[in-house]
């Protein structure tokens, strides 16, 4: 197992106002400028405030047992299911990933939506997401780029609790990583803590495929990511 860790500075960040904008449907209710406004303002914050990191464990020696459509790495069993699977059935290892945004900017949005200033509360917690997402495309580039030098290829990066692999198996993944792995802990209920965190797989190898649009093999109709993807 190979481990590398990485503490990105906001400013590395691909983050798009216009895409969180998108997110709130913002067009529709003619407040446009106003909420722009709000949404600069919690980035410029977001930038002095958030803890923003990323790490990624490399397990070789990925496996799948044909009868029961398992994936196995390092003998812990994954079912990731009948869109995931395939996506991940060349692969030779995986990059097993969590990237957050820290603590701030969730606490910030749940203490905001107590305060029942709703429009702010909603618009820290999107941007959080687009933080720990944008962190996530970055770890992926950098694994991308570590990986063509050593002549492999990878896959998209996928997750519990997206195109049928049950969240749960969370549990699994997190026992691939080291304690505390990236400052993440996992309730009982494999919900991640800060809140504003992503993890998942990303198979490696020479066969593999990188799909530059994925939704098309995702059943998950109510996903907030698809109706963004469905406007452009």
């Amino acid at each position: 197992m190979r481990r590398y860790q990485y503490k990105f500075d906001f400013s590395e960040l691909k983050v798009n106002p216009e895409q969180i904008g998108r997110l709130l449907d913002y067009e529709k209710g003619g407040n446009k400028e106003v909420v722009s406004g709000f949404i600069e303002d919690v980035l410029r914050e977001a930038e002095k405030s958030c803890d923003i990191r990323a790490e990624f464990a490399i397990w070789p020696g990925l496996k799948f047992d044909p009868d029961t459509g398992a994936m196995v790495i390092n003998d812990i069993e994954f079912f990731p299911g009948k869109i995931i699977g395939p996506q991940l059935k060349k692969a030779e290892s995986v990059a097993v990933f969590a990237c957050t945004a820290g603590h701030w900017i969730g606490e910030k949005s749940r203490n905001l939506l107590i305060e029942k200033d709703f429009l702010k509360g909603y618009i820290y917690d999107l941007a959080g997401s687009e933080i720990a997402e944008a962190a996530a495309d970055l770890m992926q580039e950098r694994l991308r780029e570590m990986m063509e030098n050593e002549g492999l290829l990878i896959t998209n990066r996928y997750s519990p609790g997206y195109c049928g692999w049950n969240v749960s198996e969370q549990h699994n993944l997190f026992r691939l990583l080291p304690d505390n792995y990236c400052g993440i802990t996992l309730t009982g209920s494999a919900l991640m803590i800060p809140i504003k965190s992503v993890s998942g797989m990303i198979g490696i190898g020479p066969q593999v495929k990188h799909n530059p649009y994925t939704c098309s093999i995702c059943n998950m109709k109510d996903c907030i990511y698809r109706r963004i993807k469905e406007r452009q």
